[in-house]
């Protein structure tokens, strides 16, 4: 009796056990459904591990033949830290493909307009945004590799056939049989050889495809999550749903029986579980579903592909619609076309006017307006905010046409391929000069000036600020010439105040200034027109405490060369 009684304890608790994980599940994702209403447009706080932000690069770096934001331009501008402050995505798919669009900008103006139309629509129809972010949530990411990866290496991994599994199959069938016949010795003999031999196999086999599983477990969600869509019945998205779901019809085979292998789970203790591990072990059975799904997601890689870069279409644009909720100011950019419809015609440069523009990663920016029609030159002393707005208009030209997003009142430029030559570095590892570093960078812009396509925009922080002045500030004034010569939209920051007056026809000046107060440096952050005219450089010396008749001789010096032109 007592034992009736522990056993029945036993099972009650266990059954109290599990409807308190079913309560808690509900709970958890009610929970979270109820954030993604509330919290829609607070600044992420999203914790990307080491590593993470190479692996979510890997979608973009399949794509080849398209122009992209080179790896000198998209450090120079620090557009990791831009790429995590708009991601808001929940999937792996999500991640990859809004990384990809900042990287790969477009030029197709139907295209930025689809963009467009997915992002308002999300934004404003909640309750599609919400069921939409649930199966993204469900769908998840792949671990340490990105999917595309674990697809790759499916391709180097060779396809076994099932014969001989099938084969033991049927001979154990065959000694069952045995066993109950008048050769039951044979045929108890033959089953317990056969259970051995394939449980001597079985570890061996195992560890080889272990490291895949995580892939059809994935590729497994992706496919439930997209049946899922069509239940969502979202009208933005009718005709993608409909085309994933031809796609994912190729997938009946894949998926049938798959839990044989996806659902290996011994050491929760469940005894179906650890039941149907036995099982497996005897039979093979998850090794036989292995190489039938293999075999099935080889043939019909490109359609898988499809459905998870079109998932993460969508949901980055989910994504951005939360990053403009986020942000106090921005507009949608009005772009015009200026590369001629065909080759023939000569490329022009519009120019480019913004309103109220500041850096999206600055938490108390400081906004500019200014209109130019040729290109910038800008002036100014150090920590006037010349680089940061540089890096502000440069990573607006590449949000202008990839989310489609500007952080501004008011943004009008045309289609541009975007470069910079900014925070460059001397590179030990090829033992190459901060002045080489510099030549080869400022070389590459001048090259895809020269190449056919959209024309160039490019950003460059103190011309050759590698070697001595003379020399400088006459490869600088040619380097500049040839920009203007082959239409490019140039933005340059110097200190040789000799430019502006050698670039007057070519650019535009403007500057940014501090004043001294009280002994204190006091910057506003303000652009203005034309070119700076404070000297007060030698002026900081004293406020960082240096001796004055430093200053004052630094200063007589300094004036005598702008009288007769000559160091004395």
């Amino acid at each position: 009796m007592e034992y009736i009684i522990l056993g029945a304890v036993i099972v009650l608790f266990l059954i109290i056990y599990m409807i308190r994980c079913v309560l808690d599940e509900k709970r958890r994702k009610k929970e979270f459904k109820k954030s993604l209403y509330e919290n829609y447009g607070n600044v992420t706080s999203k914790k990307y591990p080491e590593g993470r932000l190479e692996t979510i690069a890997t979608h973009f770096k399949r794509i080849t033949g398209e122009f992209c934001v080179d790896d000198i331009t998209w450090n120079d501008l620090e557009m990791d830290k831009v790429f995590c402050r708009m991601d808001y995505t929940f999937s792996a798919a999500g991640e990859e493909m809004l990384y990809t669009l900042l990287r790969i900008p477009t030029a197709d103006e139907s295209e930025l307009e689809k963009r467009e139309m997915l992002i308002r629509w999300f934004s404003e129809h909640t309750d599609d945004r919400v069921k939409l972010q649930l199966l993204f949530a469900s769908i998840g990411r792949t671990g340490k590799y990105s999917i595309y990866e674990y697809m790759d290496y499916l391709d180097g991994l060779k396809e076994k056939s099932n014969a001989k599994h099938y084969a033991v199959i049927v001979a154990m069938v065959i000694s069952v049989f045995l066993c109950f016949s008048p050769y039951s010795g044979i045929g108890f003999a033959l089953v317990c050889g056969l259970l051995c031999y394939n449980l001597a196999s079985y570890f061996k086999e195992k560890a080889e495809i272990d490291p895949y599983i995580t892939t059809f477990a994935y590729i497994l969600r992706v496919l439930e999550m997209e049946s899922r869509f069509s239940e969502a019945n979202v009208e933005a998205i009718g005709t993608m749903v409909a085309d994933m779901d031809e796609k994912r019809k190729k997938f009946r085979k894949f998926r049938r029986f798959s839990s044989l292998l996806t659902h290996q789970d011994s050491m929760s203790g469940n005894p179906m579980d650890i039941l149907m591990d036995y099982v497996r072990m005897g039979l093979h059975l998850n090794l036989i579903k292995f190489n039938t799904m293999l075999s099935e997601c080889k043939k019909y890689k490109e359609d898988i592909i499809s459905i998870i870069e079109t998932m993460g279409y969508i949901e980055s644009m989910i994504s951005i619609g939360a990053y403009r909720a986020s942000l106090e100011q921005y507009t949608v950019p009005n772009l015009e076309n200026t590369a001629g419809e065909n080759e023939a015609q000569e490329r022009t440069v519009s120019g480019l006017s913004a309103e109220e523009i500041y850096h999206p990663l600055l938490r108390d920016p400081v906004d500019n307006s200014f209109s130019v029609k040729k290109g910038m030159l800008l002036t100014g002393s150090n920590a006037s905010g010349k680089s940061t707005f540089l890096k502000t208009i440069a990573i607006a030209q590449i949000m202008a046409q990839s989310v489609h997003t500007v952080c501004a009142k008011d943004y009008r430029s045309a289609y541009y391929r975007v470069y910079t030559s900014m925070a460059l570095r001397d590179s030990l590892e090829n033992s190459e000069s901060y002045f080489i570093v510099e030549i080869k960078a400022l070389k590459r812009i001048l090259e895809a000036a020269g190449e056919k396509g959209l024309p160039v925009m490019c950003f460059v922080d103190e011309v050759l600020r590698g070697t001595n002045t003379v020399e400088r500030i006459a490869a600088s004034s040619e380097i500049l010439a040839s920009f203007a010569q082959k239409k490019v939209l140039c933005f340059a920051a110097t200190h040789d105040i000799e430019l502006t007056s050698l670039m007057k026809e070519q650019y535009e000046n403007y500057h940014f200034e501090e004043t001294i107060e009280n002994g204190d440096v006091k910057f506003n952050y303000l652009l203005k027109e034309g070119k700076a005219t404070s000297r007060n450089a030698i002026r900081l010396l004293s406020v960082l405490g240096y001796e004055e008749d430093i200053i004052c001789r630094a200063e007589k010096r300094a004036s005598a060369f702008l009288e007769s032109g000559e160091w004395r």
